[in-house]
């Protein structure tokens, strides 16, 4: 395992989640104010708030993610490049979008090679970061195949283990199995029960770039005691 990654590192590593249904504006600023301070790599949430957390971000180098289709990606492909237009015309700088999963059980892969070629293209010609969710959980291990072939004839820059809202979430198989079949291509996030350091570095260690977490500040904060590191 890992073992040589500073809490500044892995903080750049970590999209910080805040996608519950229920947060006040003032829960928001909390938030973003913290992830500046821990300096993380990305917030991570839904795409009605970008606008407000993009300003309360403001002065920091943290990334806004937004979700698109959050979590059980059941709309139309039109509706997701909507989505995903408006959340990057409102300051969002990383798109996850979640795969139709209906149309992927039902093997209407020119349909999900379709989505995933809309929202990529408007992320690359924004200039916007582009995330792929796979919501592995739901999948059988030939459906994550089929996902990671497509994935490499669009190449979005990363694709991504799970919403985190699925019945399951990041195993280190899965990220093994993603990053084996994708190489150094495109990149792997994990995400969904990620709660400590120790998981956080067993995903790292199996490939995975980005850990997407509610727990960032634990993460780090562990990293600095284990380590004897004061920094941030």
């Amino acid at each position: 395992m890992k073992t040589n990654i500073t809490p500044k590192e892995i903080a750049k590593m970590i999209d910080q989640t805040l996608l519950k249904a229920f947060v006040s504006d003032e829960d928001f600023r909390t938030f973003c104010e913290e992830s500046a301070r821990y300096d993380f790599k990305m917030v991570a949430i839904n795409s009605a708030p970008v606008l407000k957390c993009k300003a309360f971000l403001k002065g920091s180098d943290v990334h806004v993610g937004a979700a698109i289709s959050f979590p059980l990606g059941q709309t139309t492909i039109e509706t997701k490049v909507f989505e995903t237009k408006k959340a990057i015309e409102e300051g969002a700088d990383e798109i996850d979008y979640v795969v139709n999963i209906v149309e992927l059980k039902n093997r209407n892969l020119d349909y999900i090679r379709r989505e995933m070629e809309s929202i990529v293209a408007v992320c690359r010609e924004a200039g916007v970061m582009s995330k792929v969710i796979f919501e592995n959980c739901y999948l059988t291990q030939d459906e994550k195949e089929i996902l990671c072939k497509i994935a490499l004839e669009v190449k979005p820059d990363y694709i991504k283990t799970s919403t985190g809202f699925g019945t399951g979430g990041a195993t280190v198989e899965d990220v093994r199995l993603m990053k084996s079949l994708v190489g150094d291509k495109i990149k792997v996030k994990a995400a969904g029960g990620i709660r400590d350091l120790d998981g956080a570095l067993a995903m790292i260690e199996a490939g995975a770039e980005r850990i997407g977490t509610s727990a960032g500040v634990k993460i780090v904060e562990e990293l600095k005691q284990r380590s004897g590191c004061a920094e941030a």
